[in-house]
């Protein structure tokens, strides 16, 4: 049985100096211990003041300490909680290198999970919920997959939807089923670091095809294709990682034909997509029979929803990617396939969706008024790239923000050739809250403003 959240208390000690230091001390041993754990909700400051019989200014002392000795995070309406990263070497640390949506604005997600979980525990019996389900998804769980993707992808049939454990199984499916090792891939001249990643893996040659703001340059997509005979095209049309461009809708229809005339693949990798009012048709509605198309629930709702759906083309090609998403993950996880069905059915998704979209919002007008040159193609992106001035590189300015308390990534995590933007992502979910983030982005536009620290 789990310790309860306040066993802990037990552990304060009287008339060993301070008592708000006592509780201090009682508090860092739970978290070294592990009886507190990262996540965990502390009890409130009023129950712990009557539960130690003292003043709740005392308490609000210790916990407004371990604040700031970053073992906390809390929230007015959400409560108090042990961070992640609690006595580690550098809590304090704002992360701006994962890009992730940031927690819904008006929205309680930990009352969605709670309440879908005991819906679902009432609807469904457990051990057969949580029992083995071969496959890539339920007809339930696809028709949802369809439905969610529908905006950016229309009229799919749900038996072409593919229910992935996230975005990495799903990638690594489709290079396992059509690739063989040296095969040539066109990817964007800055890509998706874990697309690089399990490309590696797989020993492919990934070949930069020049773009601009709006996308692949048709006519060198046409030479690479002519020239090199790659197996697929990958790219981020909407809200690129990392530069936040959008390619547009004719170009898109020129990658298409381009693709279809070379005899390529098309490995459409759509996480942000949802995140616009109005999202583009993707550039697999222009090629349906040459693409895969992946939309992950990861970045447009929560990242610990490890819940991806893959629209596969119709024929032999779209079956081995199934059957290796099988050998790799066997099935999505049951319950998280469960509870994003349960919200895309019932509309509990767009309600959080629509949370997630206000708060990146509100996120990417403060980055556009601190950092007026950082760049992203829509207001709901969760980042924006940072063309640096000459003085500065990413590497530099990485090392830099790390002196500050910031952690950032440039474009060599990105880059696909030896030519480059000098540039870094900023991305804009990670930070707690918006006062954070606004902290962060000053620090940067000061260290930008000022010539960089010689070696």
């Amino acid at each position: 049985m789990a310790p309860r959240p306040d066993s802990w208390l037990s552990s304060v000690r009287r008339g060993d100096g301070p008592l708000y230091k006592s509780i201090l001390r009682a508090l860092e041993d739970a978290i070294r211990s592990g009886a507190l754990q990262a996540g965990d909700r502390l009890p409130p400051q009023r129950a712990v003041a009557d539960r130690l019989g003292v003043d709740i200014t005392t308490v609000t002392r210790a916990y407004s300490e371990a604040g700031r000795r970053g073992w906390l995070d809390g929230a007015v309406g959400r409560g108090t909680f042990v961070r992640a990263d609690a006595l580690q070497d550098d809590p304090g640390r704002i992360d701006l290198s994962m890009n992730l949506p940031p927690a819904p604005a008006g929205v309680s997600l930990a009352d969605m999970i709670r309440d879908t979980t005991v819906d679902l525990m009432q609807r469904h019996d457990a051990a057969r919920l949580m029992a083995y389900h071969p496959g890539a998804g339920a007809p339930g769980q696809q028709l949802a997959g369809a439905a969610w993707i529908s905006p950016c992808l229309a009229d799919v049939p749900p038996a072409r939807v593919l229910v992935a454990p996230g975005a990495q199984a799903a990638l690594s499916a489709i290079l396992g089923a059509l690739c063989a090792p040296g095969d040539a891939v066109v990817v964007e001249p800055l890509t998706y670091p874990g697309f690089r990643q399990v490309a590696e893996r797989f020993g492919l040659r990934l070949l930069a095809c020049p773009a601009d703001a709006d996308g692949f340059l048709p006519e060198d997509l046409a030479r690479l294709c002519r020239d090199a005979a790659p197996k697929l095209i990958y790219l981020v049309p909407t809200l690129q990682n990392p530069t936040a461009s959008t390619t547009s809708p004719e170009r898109r229809q020129a990658i298409a034909e381009v693709a279809r005339a070379a005899g390529a693949w098309i490995v459409e990798d759509d996480p942000y997509s949802r995140l616009l009012e109005a999202p583009p048709a993707s550039v697999g509605s222009f090629a349906p029979e040459r693409t895969f198309y992946l939309a992950t629930l990861a970045k447009t709702l929560t990242p610990g929803l490890r819940i991806a759906y893959l629209a596969v083309p119709e024929g032999e090609e779209g079956e081995r990617v199934g059957d290796a998403l099988r050998a790799i993950a066997l099935m999505p996880p049951p319950l998280m396939a469960a509870m994003a069905t349960a919200w895309v059915r019932d509309g509990r998704a767009e309600h959080l969706l629509a949370g997630v979209r206000r708060e990146a919002r509100a996120r990417c007008a403060i980055a556009r008024r601190i950092l007026p040159q950082a760049y992203a193609a829509a207001e709901e992106s969760l980042h924006v790239w940072l063309d640096l001035p000459s003085a500065w590189d990413g590497d530099s300015l990485r090392r830099a923000g790390q002196q500050r308390g910031l952690s950032l990534v440039g474009a060599e995590a990105f880059a696909t050739g030896p030519e480059t933007r000098n540039g870094v992502r900023i991305s804009l979910g990670g930070p707690e809250t918006q006062d954070v983030l606004t902290t962060a982005l000053m620090r940067i536009a000061e260290l930008v403003a000022q010539d960089p620290p010689r070696p």
